[in-house]
């Protein structure tokens, strides 16, 4: 048994088994604040990502942390983003279906107006020469060509001639199976896409009139928000949380997609980690870094463009937590990058066994789906929690924070803690 190995156990009993009681009143009025209307989901219509950005800067400022970019709370930056800046409208042979409900306009649409014949895929052209042919004959000019979403990855394995005929639709309509997931997009295309739910989809459908308004930004502005709590022993051993505050924005005024899960409940584990820390009583003998990051839905650029661009070497983590995807917790706790640094993960099982805090703890290995990953490639021991059962909204207008369980949301906090508590410990020792 190593000597480090021998430590962390000690320590890990020696862990306190009760801390201060959650104020679930707070985060519950966080979550609704970071998901209410008026941010429009965090996102680039209405300056959402804005809003949520001043209001996070804003909680930083009253618990006393430090201003990290040269005085400001802000690291900014920009990038591409194509935004839906109405809501679009959609007539299926007079019957008006529900924007946000029945359909959403695909991230990446293009802008158009008007009426259009529907023109069904006809799936033959993949498998024969003769049915292509004679399908791609017709005049696309004043089409809807509506299509199921799985033939999207063999519509792009057409030939290029024959993709660029469907680009002469005047509209694309995609079915989908179960719920409407949408995305952000860093590009517009040629076209105007609505993505419709099967089970909204009118049978034997003959005319269509629709309505999408798009604008794609060269460069958006945004920033990320960081906090710092220097530490009273070892300011140069730094540990860092971080959480996304972005998420998919609105599609005008009358649809936004509130991302309780994802991820107000991440931000907001970060704000009540970022509370407690700031505590004199809990004043940590190593620094602290909250970094709450933006556009991570456009791709991690937010976390990228901080792995670029750090405001203290990347050498001095000690460790970072992603918090992402907080909101649950019923079936236990997934941690991203457990089987990269099993010690680490270990120490996570024995605190968890130690105190029940979850029903289980359950590891991956390295994973790009969030803002640990540019730590990671960079060399940064990182792992990425989420937590497992409870919800299955993502990604569209039912991830609002009514619905939100918060389940096991105090027991996964004490676990941060204690967790960083044991191995920060280890550092300084």
């Amino acid at each position: 048994m190593s000597k480090l190995y021998t430590f962390l156990l000690t320590l890990c009993l020696l862990a306190p088994a009760l801390l201060k009681a959650q104020d679930m009143a707070r985060v519950r009025q966080t979550i609704d604040t970071l998901t209410s209307k008026s941010m429009y989901g965090r996102g680039y219509t209405f300056e959402g990502d804005l809003k949520a950005a001043k209001y996070i800067r804003s909680r930083f400022e009253e618990m006393g942390l430090q201003p990290m970019a040269g005085g400001s709370y802000f690291q900014e930056f920009s990038f591409p983003v194509n935004r839906i800046l109405e809501t679009p409208q959609l007539q299926v042979d007079g019957q008006t279906l529900v924007p946000g409900q029945d359909f959403v306009a695909r991230s990446s649409s293009g802008s158009g107006t008007g009426k259009a014949s529907v023109l069904l895929l006809d799936t033959l052209i993949f498998s024969n020469t003769r049915a292509a042919e004679k399908f791609f004959r017709q005049n696309f000019a004043n089409k809807a060509l509506v299509y199921p979403q799985q033939e999207q990855k063999r519509l792009a394995q057409l030939p290029v001639h024959y993709q660029q005929l469907l680009q002469q639709a005047k509209l694309h309509i995609i079915l989908q199976p179960g719920n409407l997931l949408t995305t952000v997009a860093r590009q517009q295309e040629a076209v105007p896409v609505l993505e419709v739910l099967q089970s909204a989809w009118p049978q034997r459908a003959k005319k269509v009139y629709f309505e999408v308004k798009a604008d794609l930004n060269p460069k958006h502005q945004t920033q990320n928000v960081i906090g710092f709590i220097q530490g009273s022993q070892y300011p140069d051993s730094v540990l860092v949380f971080t959480a996304h505050y972005d998420h998919l924005g609105s599609q005008g005024e009358d649809v936004y997609f509130p991302g309780a899960n994802d991820n107000a409940s991440g931000t907001t584990m970060l704000l009540e980690l970022a509370q407690h820390y700031s505590q004199p009583e809990n004043k940590p003998k190593y620094s602290i870094a909250f970094i709450a990051f933006a556009a991570e839905e456009a791709g991690l650029l937010g976390s990228f463009h901080y792995v670029q661009n750090p405001l203290f070497p990347l050498s001095q983590i000690a460790f970072l937590l992603n918090l992402d995807l907080l909101g649950t917790g019923d079936d236990g706790l997934m941690v991203v990058n457990g089987k990269v640094h099993e010690q680490e993960f270990e120490l996570l099982q024995r605190l968890n066994g130690q105190h029940q805090y979850l029903p289980q703890i359950k590891s991956r290995g390295k994973a790009a789906n969030s803002d640990h990953y540019p730590f990671s490639e960079a060399g940064v021991p990182a792992f990425f929690f989420y937590t497992l059962g409870g919800t299955a909204a993502y990604h569209n207008p039912q991830d609002h924070a009514r619905q939100l369980p918060l389940t096991r949301f105090p027991e996964v906090f004490k676990l941060i803690t204690d967790f960083a508590g044991v191995l920060m410990a280890t550092e300084a020792n």
